[in-house]
């Protein structure tokens, strides 16, 4: 089931016009309890040394029926009207995609800076990183602004985009459930290092072709934005693959090529300091322009794959027709 060809530009519209609205139930939120509730399901029938293999039922369960759910509402929809499953399957999209979230958290975080409030800024971050921020100086603040939005543009924009466009909404369902099943079981410390393994890797395979092509088009996006494109090019190739993710390197490592400035460094969490490799070249110091500078990007480069994926849904919609006559 791929989307209408007007499905995709008009779910992005919507996010870049409400967001995520409060009074619109999300579906992140069924799929948070879900988790919770299988998780809880397997720990009860399977014992720890069956872990692993039990892992292998949470994204199968959750990710496999938050598809299936989408895919026989909209067959449901289909039936009463063609018209009402599209301008569904049209909500459904909007509901996986973040853009207009992540721009204005991560402007949030700016504000408070430009305006000299920085406990406030820390506590903003804190809302939208998992790590320590309340002793953070300026430059670190808007590091974990800048690093945030970078590394959402593939998890929250570009990949639902992507699998929406060779699946419809089910299958952006489908990846936003694995995306959140990362999120709460995908770490490796003893409660989900057997139990979380599947959901962690299944989501590393989902983002792989989207952080790449988010890499390169985020090249194209310093070009149009007036940043260092050379720069972009250049860092993404030479540092993305020393992140400890195997996809979240390539958009931090873009983002500071074409602004000029260095990412990575030292990080706490709970108190516990840890290091992550270096993204870029250390020519200047972070400032909070460099947030709203990589929300510039990262609509760039989500307007432009919006425009390629009605050029080869249109396409691929010819190609069809022409075919099955």
């Amino acid at each position: 089931m791929t989307a209408a060809w007007w499905v995709l530009p008009a779910a992005y519209a919507l996010d870049r016009l409400l967001g995520d609205p409060r009074w619109l139930p999300h579906p992140v939120i069924g799929m948070g309890k879900a988790i919770v509730r299988v998780e809880a399901a397997i720990r009860r029938l399977f014992r720890p040394r069956a872990y692993r293999a039990a892992g292998i039922l949470l994204p199968l369960i959750v990710a496999g029926g938050s598809f299936a759910l989408a895919w026989a509402a909209l067959r449901l929809l289909a039936g009463v009207s063609p018209w009402l499953a599209a301008a569904a399957e049209a909500v459904l999209v909007w509901t996986t995609i973040a853009a207009k979230g992540l721009r204005d958290a991560g402007m949030e975080v700016c504000g408070h800076l430009r305006r000299g409030d920085l406990p406030a800024a820390r506590r903003s971050l804190g809302m939208i990183v998992g790590r320590d921020t309340g002793h953070l100086e300026p430059p670190e603040v808007v590091r974990g602004a800048v690093e945030t939005v970078a590394e959402n543009i593939v998890d929250a924009v570009v990949s639902p985009l992507f699998f929406a466009l060779i699946g419809g909404a089910p299958l952006a369902i489908a990846y936003r459930a694995v995306n959140t099943l990362d999120s709460m079981v995908g770490y490796k410390n003893e409660k989900y290092i057997d139990l979380g393994w599947a959901s962690a890797r299944l989501d590393d395979i989902a983002n792989y072709i989207p952080a790449r092509l988010t890499a390169l088009l985020l090249v194209a996006a310093a070009w149009a934005c007036g940043l260092d494109a050379r720069g972009a090019w250049r860092i993404f190739r030479r540092d993305a693959a020393s992140h400890p993710s195997p996809n979240s390197g390539y958009p931090e490592a873009a983002v500071a090529g074409a602004l000029g400035v260095r990412l990575g460094g030292e990080n706490s969490y709970h108190g516990v300091t840890s290091f992550r490799s270096y993204m870029g070249d250390k020519t200047r110091e972070l400032e909070p322009e460099d947030i709203p500078k990589t929300a510039r990007l990262m609509f760039f480069v989500s307007g432009v794959f919006v425009v390629l994926a009605v050029i080869l849904s249109l396409w691929w919609s010819e190609a069809w027709f022409l075919t099955g006559r």
